[in-house]
């Protein structure tokens, strides 16, 4: 059984769905950067058109209404604690065979700009598409990969003179869903891709594992997180019935040259779901980090949508991070 560790602060849900003054069930998976004005930014999924009791009536064989419609809503904060929503949700996509874009991920860049990641579903499958902002208003749409491909995040910063993204490609065989890096001028033809973490190699994933916030820089490394998911035996609290899937938040440091190389990653997870709000929900038992912000006073700031349905924080001293990567190394030597 693996437990959180101590030096976690879990402060608990900062985005709920009785906040959002639009139609919302669902508030969960957000990606986090600081503004140009020290406040932060939030862009989350929201999952509407559906509720609680669908889900009762569903498996009493009254209703059917259980897919939902999503957009992406915008938040802002002076602290990162306290969060009010825009008034109208900021991102949404049509046409072209697209249902629906969720999973938002910010990178902020040095000159004022913003990268977000994304995935979109499709009538031909799951694709993650790659946009540029300066407001949030505005949305540059620079690339959508090929089928099928999600959980993208970009680093901060050019890495050789290049852009680099972590991205969770759907594989067959004995890499099944594993981390990868691709390489890119202009953040529109990607390649130079290369396997990071296969999750054959993470002890508490058994089924899949994909990359988690925008990677943040320190002398180390890249401070890097992601999720792993572990199979269950018994079935979670959830509107969704038969969910035996429990998500673990792990984490790993990359080398600052060459990001698809592990410097260490830690062999337990570094945020287990333990908490009501982590346990009961849409879908229980479930940690997704989206989040990772490097405070000046050394403290890390982790978003991380809890059982699909409410957006948390936890807090941790950055220094601590990097020892529980090392202090609990999986690398084989």
């Amino acid at each position: 059984m693996f437990r959180t560790p101590d030096f976690i602060r879990k402060r608990g849900p900062v985005l709920t769905p009785d906040m959002v003054p639009y139609d919302c069930a669902l508030t969960f998976n957000a990606g986090i950067a600081r503004g140009k004005d020290g406040g932060y930014i939030m862009l989350f999924r929201n999952d509407y058109g559906f509720c609680r009791k669908d889900f009762d009536d569903f498996y009493a064989g009254i209703s059917d209404n259980t897919v939902p419609k999503t957009n992406l809503g915008m938040a802002i904060s002076p602290d990162g604690l306290r969060w009010t929503v825009k008034e109208k949700p900021v991102f949404s996509l049509t046409g072209n065979g697209i249902i629906r874009p969720y999973d938002p991920r910010i990178t902020a860049w040095d000159d004022g700009t913003f990268g977000l990641c994304f995935a979109v579903d499709t009538t031909d499958g799951t694709r993650g598409g790659i946009a540029v902002t300066k407001d949030f208003e505005h949305f540059d749409i620079k690339s959508i990969s090929v089928p099928v491909n999600r959980n993208m995040v970009l680093f901060p910063e050019k890495i050789n003179g290049e852009y680099v993204r972590l991205e969770r490609p759907f594989l067959t065989g004995n890499r099944n869903h594993s981390i990868w890096l691709s390489r890119s001028p202009d953040l529109i033809h990607w390649g130079e891709s290369e396997l990071v973490l296969a999750s054959r190699d993470v002890p508490f994933a058994n089924l899949k594992i994909g990359p988690g916030a925008p990677p943040v820089r320190t002398p180390q490394g890249w401070l890097t997180l992601f999720h792993a998911v572990e199979d269950q035996k018994t079935p979670f609290r959830s509107w969704h019935r038969d969910w035996f899937s429990e998500y673990y938040t792990g984490i790993m440091l990359l080398d600052l040259e060459n990001p698809s190389e592990i410097l260490a990653i830690a062999d337990i997870p570094l945020i287990v779901p333990e908490e009501k709000y982590e346990l009961d929900g849409f879908r229980g038992g479930v940690v997704f980090p989206g989040g990772l912000i490097a405070e000046p006073d050394g403290t890390a700031k982790i978003y991380y949508g809890a059982a699909d349905t409410v957006e948390c924080l936890a807090e941790a001293k950055i220094g601590d991070l990097i020892d529980f990567c090392f202090e609990h190394n999986n690398l084989k030597p």
